[in-house]
């Protein structure tokens, strides 16, 4: 049985090459290169060391990741006929991608020889202690990295002017583009190695500075925008002994009319196509969770990262379409899987339980169509919506029955049949009765608003002293509804 030998090369200069690694790839047969394009290689080759790169691969593939996969098949291939000895620069397990996906594909026992990384190199030659608390990410995936502008960075793998480029502009989201950033090219490596600070706009400008061999240096610092963990330590301070009175105060009870209040001015910003007002409502909303999470944290039952946990495991599990191999033809199917899901978590065994299980919180309107869809899931409903229409007539008679005995309790009662054949009439129609409501009433501001203008107009105000007047105004504004 064969076996790979994995070598770390170092980051360049002979002074990191470790004594071990010298020796295995001077003195040993079938070496391996991930690539030629190191400095030490020239030195090991001046003492015996043969080998092959795999240097023509990076030319046959588009992405890095292929390139990779590929050195991972021919290193494993090659080690079906003889002992194998791979070497890659740096560290064989900082930033070798090829490395980790040799070991995720072979079951071979693999024996690392170690080598200093690039890392060690640039720490120290920039007299950096990363103990501080300093973030590697690779800017070739930026993109999708997130920055916490409270912690020095650095980026790796700066190759080209076009990623630096996209580096810097990532940057300028979190800092000003006056922030001080450092280019490190050829780390440790004698005659090559370059240091430059710079400010951040200036980041691109020099394409001499970035090859296989640099990286950059972001130092944290005062950032243009806030963070979530920031506005955690707001309300911290503010709960804490010397923090704000009113906010010292607060329960979740005592809070939870003001999480409807945000949700619900969330709601007219959307109707209103606000941006700005939905940026700033949005922020109340989650100033009311991050609130909930430091009361509930002081007295030890959960905290934010609990929430985040939560939610997140939630929407994959409710989402088996996306993140399972379940199959779904339209977002109705979707609707159908995610119920079913949430009535198996919430323990529904019946469909009464899944009708109760709604929120009494919600408003009257919304809550009644929920309940309804539940019994119509299972065939409890009307044919169409002119049946249930017909209904109407019928729970307005009722009405008018209670009334004419002065049926207090059961005017109330009838109404409130009236109200959910009504809120069943609009289900039906697939509209929103919440909605239909709220425009009601705003058509009835609207209206009134014309009844006060008109009378204001003539020195008069409002009053059941002008109801005839103010009757004909009402009917006359019915005219300007669409003006």
């Amino acid at each position: 049985m064969y076996n790979i030998t994995i070598v770390g090369m170092g980051p360049g200069g002979q002074a990191y090459l470790t004594l071990e690694a010298f020796n295995q790839l001077t003195q040993a047969n079938d070496i391996f290169l991930r690539t030629d394009r190191h400095p030490v290689v020239s030195y090991l080759v001046k003492n015996g060391m043969k080998y092959e790169s795999f240097d023509a691969l990076y030319d046959q593939f588009e992405t890095f990741e292929e390139v990779y996969a590929a050195i991972a098949d021919e290193v494993i291939k090659k080690a079906e006929t003889s002992d194998v000895i791979y070497a890659v620069p740096g560290n064989p397990f900082v930033a070798e991608k090829s490395v980790a996906m040799i070991m995720e594909k072979t079951n071979k026992d693999i024996k690392i020889i170690h080598g200093a990384s690039f890392i060690d190199a640039i720490v120290t030659s920039l007299h950096y202690d990363p103990v501080k608390g300093m973030v590697i990410l690779d800017a070739l995936t930026i993109e999708t990295e997130i920055i916490r502008t409270n912690k020095d960075h650095l980026f790796i793998q700066v190759y080209d002017q076009m990623t630096a480029s996209m580096l810097k502009l990532k940057l300028m989201e979190y800092w000003e583009d006056t922030h001080e950033v450092t280019v490190i090219q050829g780390a440790g490596i004698p005659d090559m190695e370059v240091i430059k600070k710079m400010p951040l706009y200036e980041l691109d400008r020099q394409s001499e500075l970035f090859n296989h061999l640099t990286s950059v240096f972001v130092p944290g610092g005062e950032s243009i925008r806030h963070e979530l963990h920031e506005l955690e330590q707001i309300m911290v301070k503010l709960r804490a002994e010397n923090g704000c009175p009113w906010d010292r105060e607060q329960t979740h009870k005592s809070l939870g009319p003001y999480l409807i209040e945000e949700a619900y001015e969330v709601k007219e910003a959307i109707d209103a196509e606000d941006d700005d007002s939905l940026v700033d409502e949005l922020g109340d909303v989650l100033l009311q969770v991050v609130f909930h999470a430091t009361i509930a944290s002081e007295n030890g039952y959960f905290e934010m990262s609990d929430i985040i946990n939560t939610i997140c495991e939630k929407m994959v599990r409710r989402h088996p379409h996306v993140f399972s191999d379940v199959r779904v033809n339209n977002s109705e199917e979707v609707l159908i899987n995610w119920q079913e899901i949430k009535n198996k978590e919430k323990s529904n065994e019946t469909v009464v339980d899944s009708m109760i299980s709604i929120s009494k919180s919600l408003p009257a309107l919304l809550r009644a169509q929920k309940v309804q869809k539940r019994a119509s899931d299972v065939g409890f409903d009307w044919n169409t919506a002119k049946d249930a229409l017909a209904k109407i007539d019928e729970e307005v008679s009722e009405v008018k029955e209670a009334f004419e005995k002065e049926d207090f309790d059961g005017i109330a009662e009838e109404l409130g049949d009236l109200l959910l054949i009504i809120t069943n009439v609009a289900r039906l129609m697939k509209i929103d009765a919440e909605q239909c409501l709220v425009d009601a009433t705003e058509k009835f501001i609207k209206r009134f608003s014309y009844i006060e203008e008109e009378l204001l107009k003539t020195g008069a105000r409002p009053s059941s002293l002008l109801l005839e007047r103010m009757e004909a105004l009402w009917v006359q504004s019915k005219k300007w509804d669409n003006l």
